[in-house]
């Protein structure tokens, strides 16, 4: 049933394959020029412009907050006192303002 499909298919690989290709001539590479001696030097170039200034750099991050520091030394003890007066003086703290009337 596939046979006329598959005679087909094979007559079409003889066809093509007896098709006549040209054929390829490599041309081998020119051989590498061999380079003469260095020249004098060239003069120098001219000095360039000044670049222009950049962009101001961005806030950097916030700081980890910092460790608790020691515990201070103990002060020294304060000179004895000296006696008082027989005066005492009581200093009484304002009376409050009085309530808005309505």
């Amino acid at each position: 049933m596939n046979h006329p499909i598959l005679i087909s298919g094979l007559l079409a690989m003889l066809c093509l394959g007896a098709c006549d290709r040209p054929t390829t001539v490599i041309t081998p590479p020119a051989p590498a020029a061999v380079p003469g001696p260095a020249g004098p030097q060239g003069a120098p170039g001219a000095q360039g412009e000044q670049g222009t200034m950049g962009n101001e750099g961005m806030q950097g991050n916030r700081g980890v907050q910092g460790y608790q520091g020691n515990e201070g030394s103990q002060g020294s003890q304060g000179d004895p006192g000296t006696p008082g007066s027989s005066t005492t003086v009581i200093v009484a703290p304002p009376a409050p303002p009085a309530p808005p009337a309505n």
